[in-house]
């Protein structure tokens, strides 16, 4: 017998943005050197990387602008990207040739994809998720990325102790996070005053707190570690 199953509902839509030349040309020529083709297979990073290291998963890294500047400020850490915005993801390329970075890789897929298909659990030391897309309106928010499935999926992927970084300007998007992280099972909170000198927690600012503030948006960083 058939069985139909729900469709899953996805936290983005592919917009068609506009993609410069540069761009383009970044993702034709680069994106074999730094990224990583989707497949139904576990990544094996220290191959993936050339080496063992601290790793960092970056979800939804927008135009890549603050993951490049962790990366150089933290050269002795691996950085894996998550972004399927192609103009974002062009944009990264171009950075990282420019920079000379070699500890970035990229995946062009949703990211609950990614985590379900191709990471193992405990294989990463720090999760990011910086700003990501609000859904605004009420009849929306059930597309937002931050939902307790969500939090457990990352948090599997988390080591013991890791660190999940997650940063809003939508204030009832704070109140969802926060709700959430007290419900969730595997993730204390942690107060910013006790990362003061993590590596793992710097966040450079990013376009979309920038515009956020502008705004009058106060943003709100969520700290969390992995418990079990």
């Amino acid at each position: 017998m058939k069985v139909d199953h729900p469709r899953r509902v996805r936290s983005f839509v592919r917009r068609p943005g506009r993609i410069t030349t540069g761009q383009k040309r970044a993702l034709e020529t680069l994106l074999p050197r730094f990224g990583i083709p989707f497949a139904d297979e576990r990544i094996d990073l220290d191959a993936a990387f050339g080496r063992q290291a601290p790793r960092v998963l970056d979800i939804g890294f927008g135009d890549g602008e603050a993951l490049v500047t962790a990366a150089a400020r933290y050269p002795e850490i691996d950085y894996l990207g998550i972004e399927v915005h192609e103009p974002g993801i062009g944009h990264l390329l171009a950075l990282l040739e420019r920079s000379g970075l070699t500890n970035v890789r990229v995946i062009d897929r949703d990211a609950v994809d990614v985590i379900a298909s191709m990471l193992s659990d405990a294989s990463f030391d720090a999760v990011n998720v910086f700003f990501p897309d609000p859904w605004p309106k009420k009849r929306h928010h059930k597309r937002r990325l931050i939902q307790a499935g969500f939090l457990a999926a990352v948090s599997a992927a988390l080591k013991r102790s890791g660190l999940l970084h997650i940063a809003t300007d939508w204030a009832d998007y704070a109140e969802q996070i926060e709700g959430l992280l007290a419900t969730a099972a595997t993730l204390e909170r942690i107060p910013a005053a006790d990362l003061d000198d993590e590596r793992l927690g710097f966040r450079p600012p990013t376009k979309f707190e920038t515009r956020g503030r502008r705004l009058g948006h106060e943003v709100v960083d969520f700290y969390a570690k992995r418990s079990s």
